[in-house]
């Protein structure tokens, strides 16, 4: 796979409304980047915190949206 020099990777956060399992609670609640690839690390603002890889977004925020209650929030462009 080639990657253009131009294609950088992505941060985004985890931003929760509703705190539904009564651990992280509510706002951010994780930090996040996209590779270029698509792979995304995420990791938990807690106090013991813990990252766990994800083979993209829409996994990552599929597991973790409980419903729409937790949504990414991407703080730089649009990935090519």
């Amino acid at each position: 796979m080639s990657i253009s020099d131009d294609i950088c990777l992505r941060r985004f956060v985890l931003r929760r409304s509703t705190d539904v399992t009564g651990t992280p609670g509510t706002g951010i609640v994780a930090e996040g980047v996209q590779f270029t690839d698509g792979t995304v690390a995420l990791r938990w603002r807690s106090f013991i915190s813990s990252h766990v890889i994800y083979p993209n977004a829409k996994a990552a925020e599929s597991v973790h949206s409980h419903g729409g209650a937790t949504k990414i929030v991407w703080l730089d462009g649009i990935a090519a």
